[in-house]
């Protein structure tokens, strides 16, 4: 198929270059060649250091399951050590983690894939990618230095529309290396999602309370691994401290406005206790609320959710960047649509990329090192969050209006209907990556392409025997 190939100084590069990509077609490979040239690097041989001793080591046991809902009724879904949200996982920054993946009964197998940390890519968990989905009575490792302190979580890329959102994830969060370095010195997770329609917090259908002495700040990490936009506000000033595990440089006050976090995407908010005789309420995803102060001060009433939206591409002081997205090795247009089409058989309204429809979609081919600048257009009705695997980008700019706030660092970023963004990163992380929609109905029907580095192969394959299904 031919794929959107970016050359050195192109900008908005086209289909002229050519790559096999057949990620439809039982059996066919994922990348370039069924097998890949000699000469290529296997997404395999892409790992941590094996000679290192692990850090932090766990094992996670995958079910196909009933999850029992506190405080609300149980669905048949899946669940990580016989609960979900599965165990929340802590590692320091620096620590190399080793998680093993059992699969105890879920029949169409299962990956973890690990959101927003930057892993080597044998440890990415796309099945049909680099590794095939792990089968009932399988057994798979990933092993991944802690680079980033931040908060991260890990779901499934197996039938990913299904498993995500019947509950196979779970939280990890990495802290700094010096615990100087936390803004916050109390915090607590705030991981949203929905069972069968019952919204909960942390998998309750309640909302939670953090004791705190008056004063006290409490940093507070809401994780949504929904498929929708999910809204963060509070009657009284709260601040924004970091986006998908990067810290906001000079946060400010946030009054009178709601924080919007992409599907997928992660949010650390810093709150004050108050020091009266009231509980702070920070409402998190519209239907839960995290309750901050002495655990017998009174709860506010719920605040209506304010119509303004902070807008990240202004909050926060200005930081030089580590490198100029001004002269980009590579430039590509990502322009998202629709039309009606088949994929797979199915007929319907699928998404298109630049105009074509999966698999024929985009192969943004890098070079290790390369500067990449990447136009993201939303031509279609619907908000699309993004996420690119194995890399942060950074925001330049929004409907041509560029960034002026703190460098605005994210893996999920909401793109709604008319708006176009330029976003840049660095290609330092060699490999073969997905970048979809996290929205995972819209990436079943298409709204998937793949940033691929010259001379990397992989011998996996999705369909075929292995029965890879990433999305």
């Amino acid at each position: 198929m031919t794929m959107g190939v970016g050359h050195s100084g192109d900008t908005h590069a086209g289909y002229d270059g050519h790559a096999e990509h057949g990620t439809s077609r039982p059996g066919a490979s994922a990348a370039s060649g069924t097998a890949g040239d000699a000469s290529d690097v296997d997404v395999t041989s892409l790992a941590a250091d094996p000679d290192r001793p692990a850090d932090v080591r766990v094992e996670l046991v995958a079910r196909q399951d009933t999850v029992e809902v506190s405080g609300g009724h149980p669905i048949e879904g899946y669940t990580v050590n016989g609960m979900s949200p599965g165990p929340e996982l802590r590692a320091r920054q620096g620590d190399l983690v080793e998680v093993a993946l059992v699969n105890e009964s879920v029949a169409d197998g299962a990956t973890l894939h690990w959101h927003g940390i930057d892993v080597p890519n044998a440890a990415d968990g796309v099945a049909g990618i680099t590794q095939d989905a792990v089968p009932v009575g399988g057994r798979h490792v990933y092993r991944f230095e802690a680079t980033d302190a931040g908060t991260y979580w890990y779901h499934s890329h197996q039938v990913s529309h299904e498993q995500v959102e019947g509950g196979l994830l779970g939280a990890i969060i990495i802290e700094p290396a010096s615990p100087a370095d936390t803004a916050a010195g109390l915090e607590a997770t705030a991981l949203l999602h929905v069972y069968g329609g019952q919204h909960t917090l942390n998998g309750r259908v309640a909302d939670e309370r953090v004791d705190a002495s008056p004063g006290e700040t409490v940093r507070v990490r809401v994780i949504n691994t929904d498929q929708g936009t999910a809204a963060v506000w509070s009657a009284a000033p709260f601040r924004v401290l970091a986006t998908d595990g990067h810290e906001v440089n000079e946060p400010t006050d946030v009054d009178g406005q709601r924080l919007l976090i992409p599907a997928g995407g992660r949010a650390d908010v810093a709150v004050q206790a108050p020091p009266g005789g009231e509980a702070a309420r920070l409402h998190v995803g519209g239907a839960r609320s995290i309750l901050i102060g002495d655990p017998e001060a009174s709860v506010p009433p719920a605040a209506r959710q304010p119509s303004e939206t902070l807008d990240l591409l202004a909050y926060g002081t200005q930081t030089p960047l580590s490198f100029d997205p001004a002269t980009p090795e590579r430039s590509f247009d990502y322009v998202i649509a629709r039309r009606f089409g088949l994929i797979d058989g199915r007929p319907g309204n699928f998404w298109t990329i630049n105009g074509r429809m999966f698999p024929d979609v985009p192969m943004f081919h890098v070079s290790e090192g390369d500067v990449v600048v990447m136009r993201i257009v939303n031509d279609s009705g619907d908000v699309h969050p993004m996420h690119l695997h194995g890399h942060h980008i950074v925001v330049l700019s929004r409907d041509g209006v560029a960034a002026s706030g703190s460098p605005w660092w994210v893996d999920s970023l909401d793109v709604h209907p008319g708006e176009s963004y330029e976003i840049a990163f660095v290609a330092d992380n060699p490999g073969i990556w997905s970048d979809h929609c996290h929205t995972l109905g819209h990436a079943v029907d298409g709204l998937v392409a793949h940033v691929m580095y010259e001379g990397v192969s992989t011998p996996f394959t999705i369909n075929g025997a292995a029965g890879n299904r990433p999305e």
